[in-house]
């Protein structure tokens, strides 16, 4: 899964998207606060491979995007468009491929501007990353090339509070940053970053009218946050393998980054920051059960503002949850399996 796939829907309810039997499930409140339906599948009878994009735009609609097999050794990419968390989704739409045929190329990522159009990245098979852009009336724009050379598995899209789409991408030894520089203009090819870099950590968040931070891991351990113009700063060293889930939100009063990962000792690890203030140091601290090897944590806010966090095991299903508590600091509520 690339990309927050705990959101909070226009209507406040709180919705995760899971794998599951070549299928996207939903699950979702039933209302704000209250207990949860059962998973349900999203986009239609198509099948599927196991992997998904998740992006959401201003008006809250999650913008979901997978692969199918077509015909033999080939795939193409489908998109679906889920406008409330217990509303059936659109059918998957077949979106092409950014090589017009072959198999799969990369994981997908997907980020919505502020016109609610989505913009699909993937890498292709000359190892850059084409992009399809939504249509503001409907439709899709043809793909394309952004260029690049050498683009790793993951990609990280982000869409900065000017409502301008940003890209980030490994490549060996460096980080690649697209931006647009103006709503509905292919996104140019701006910084290329010399830093060693893990494939796989990659996650991006707005944090400022004018910036948009990369968190990603070296090849040292450390949790490095980047904005483009600037150089990395070390923050604290990584709990585990894969990226960390990124939010802003308000702590005692304070704008504050919060970071949650899946350490390598089983637990949710949570640690948060003055926003682009990294100087101000962070550290991780452990909360909740032991988690399945293959579980992903993620974070959201809830309609009353209050952090939310969730664990997925992609294998099992199994999803727990928990909130802030209404108290100074970051105390969560006890986990609990939904």
């Amino acid at each position: 899964m690339n990309g927050d796939w705990l959101i909070r829907g226009r209507d406040g309810r709180l919705s995760v998207y899971l794998l599951s039997q070549a299928a996207v499930r939903c699950r979702a409140e039933r209302g704000p606060g209250g207990p949860w339906d059962p998973p349900r599948t999203v986009g239609g009878d198509q099948r599927l491979h196991p992997v998904i994009a998740v992006g959401q735009g201003p008006d809250g609609y999650a913008h979901l995007v997978s692969w199918r097999p077509t015909v033999r050794d080939e795939s193409g990419l489908v998109h679906s468009t889920h406008f409330r968390p217990r509303l059936a989704a659109l059918d998957w739409n077949p979106i092409g491929h950014p090589d017009r045929t072959g198999g799969r190329t990369g994981t997908p990522a997907v980020a919505v501007d502020a016109q609610g159009r989505a913009h699909v990245f993937v890498r292709n098979k000359g190892g850059g990353v084409s992009m399809l852009a939504q249509k503001e009336k409907g439709g899709w724009d043809p793909w394309r090339d952004l260029k690049g050379r050498e683009v790793q598995e993951d990609l990280a899209a982000v869409t900065g509070e000017s409502g301008l789409v940003e890209l980030y991408a490994a490549v060996p030894g460096g980080i690649l940053h697209w931006r647009q520089e103006e709503p509905g203009a292919q996104p140019v090819l701006e910084e290329a970053l010399e830093t060693p870099v893990r494939p796989g950590t990659l996650r991006a968040l707005a944090t400022s009218p004018e910036s948009t931070t990369l968190f990603f891991t070296d090849e040292s351990g450390d949790l490095c946050a980047w904005r483009p113009g600037g150089k990395p700063v070390p923050l604290l060293v990584g709990a585990g393998p894969g990226p960390v889930s990124a939010i802003r939100c308000e702590l005692d009063g304070h704008d504050c980054t919060l970071l949650v990962q899946r350490s390598a000792s089983g637990c949710a690890v949570f640690a948060a920051y003055p926003t682009e203030e990294e100087s101000a140091g962070a550290w991780w601290t452990e909360s909740g059960p032991q988690l399945p090897a293959d579980a992903r944590v993620s974070l959201a806010e809830d309609e009353d503002g209050r952090v939310v966090a969730a664990s997925l095991s992609p294998g099992s299903g199994e999803l727990f949850f928990t909130r802030r508590k209404d108290e100074p600091g970051l105390a969560l509520e006890a986990w609990r399996a939904v």
